[in-house]
């Protein structure tokens, strides 16, 4: 079940006594910039319970480097890693 962002972000919100528009739908730069300002990570946000997910340097680099990557040179790392 995906989370109600704007939910998460109104409760964060109410805690600091902040204002926002009401029913207005972020883009992820914006969740991004709403994040920093509430001194938390994206991975937070969108974390169900309690749990949050940390990247370490090397993760975030990896991650990076995929996104750069086209489908089939994405399928060619999945077959690469299928095969180790």
């Amino acid at each position: 079940m995906m989370k109600d962002i704007l939910t998460i972000i109104t409760q964060y919100r109410e805690k600091r006594g902040w204002t926002y528009r009401k029913n207005m739908v972020p883009t992820i730069p914006s969740l991004e910039k709403i994040c920093g300002a509430f001194g938390i990570t994206l991975s937070q946000l969108f974390a169900e319970g309690e749990t949050s997910v940390t990247l370490t340097k090397t993760q975030k680099e990896l991650l990076e480097r995929w996104a750069g990557l086209n489908r089939e040179q994405q399928a060619a790392v999945i077959a690469l890693l299928d095969q180790m």
